[in-house]
């Protein structure tokens, strides 16, 4: 495999902002968006999908997809052994996040497990087996709030990220996912960004089919298209979990406020001891401490908040990174 790109410009970041709001966008709509040439776009853009620099895939939405269980876990290591049981998670394949945290000794994973058996195999059989785990807690997960989405680093204007995505709140319909979606969303997930003759290969259909009901899936919120980049190369090194306890009748308009600023990039409400688990990519830690004073600190129903900082990020939107943690 080749090695991801150590540095991105101005140029190419952004372009890569506009490509993490709108994953399928094509090289003249991120050239029209930006105000560049669709030749920059192109000349910038394919090598970095081909160093795998950029990896396009998909994440379907557990809320739609009745078999799946989100699961929130916080699970403390030996820190001699994290490394290897936060690579041992991010092989398994319902694992969608897996990060490294605090002080080296935590991992916390979203997984969408594959029904209540797989949840019970990984709590009740997997995690005791391992010596070296000491203890987790487990959450489930109630909502993701669809604004991060298309979140793009604070790299784009709002104008910018509308032209890219008019409207990431709510979905446009109601629709559920059908058995015969299940080639076209596999393949999604193994690379976004195959083109509608590809997809209609895999699927048997023909590529307007595969068009409509591609759009129709991202568009009703089925689907989350996603690119995945190291977000170093982005400016950001700090990184941080929130774990924030809210009143309860403030759960759904602090999520709302929280997930549509341009430092989070996920935000979604759980079950336990706080209300809302947030994710914040930050350019430094000033910029986080003023994010948290600032903005957290400025919501009148937020009654407490943790903060554990990311130290690495193993597995992301469902794809392993490209190196492995080393301590």
């Amino acid at each position: 495999m080749q090695k991801a790109r150590r540095r991105l410009d101005t140029v190419d970041r952004r372009i890569t902002a506009a490509l993490m709001a709108s994953p399928r966008a094509s090289w003249r709509s991120v050239a029209a968006v930006l105000g560049v040439s669709e030749r920059t776009v192109v000349r910038r853009a394919a090598p970095l999908y081909q160093d795998r620099t950029l990896r396009a895939t998909a994440v379907r939405n557990p809320a739609l997809f009745p078999h799946l269980v989100p699961t929130v876990l916080r699970i403390r290591c030996r820190p001699d052994r994290i490394a290897a049981i936060a690579a041992a998670l991010a092989r398994r394949a319902g694992t969608v996040w897996v990060d490294i945290l605090g002080g080296g000794d935590e991992i916390c994973i979203v997984a969408f497990l594959d029904g209540p058996e797989a949840r019970n195999n990984l709590l009740l059989r997997d995690l005791p087996a391992t010596a070296a785990v000491q203890s987790w807690t487990a959450y489930d997960l109630l909502k993701v709030f669809p604004a991060g989405f298309a979140w793009s680093a604070g790299l784009l204007s709002e104008e910018e990220s509308q032209a890219l995505w008019p409207d990431m709140t709510r979905p446009s319909e109601v629709l559920s996912p059908l058995p015969e979606d299940a080639q076209l969303v596999d393949a999604l997930v193994e690379d976004a960004r195959m083109t509608y003759g590809e997809l209609a290969h895999r699927t048997g259909w023909t590529p307007r089919a595969v068009q409509r009901r591609l759009h129709a899936l991202v568009e009703a919120h089925v689907v989350r298209l996603a690119t995945e980049v190291d977000l170093a190369l982005l400016g950001v090194h700090a990184e941080a979990l929130l774990w924030i306890t809210v009143d309860p009748g403030a759960w759904e308009e602090t999520g709302q406020i929280l997930s549509q600023h341009p430092q989070v990039r996920f935000t979604a409400a759980t079950t336990g001891s706080s209300s809302l688990l947030v994710a914040v990519a930050a350019t430094d830690l000033s910029a986080l401490y003023t994010f948290l004073t600032g903005t957290v600190g400025a919501l009148t129903r937020v009654s407490g908040i943790e903060v554990t900082p990311i130290l690495a990020g193993v597995k992301r939107t469902g794809l392993v990174r490209h190196a492995a943690v080393t301590f």
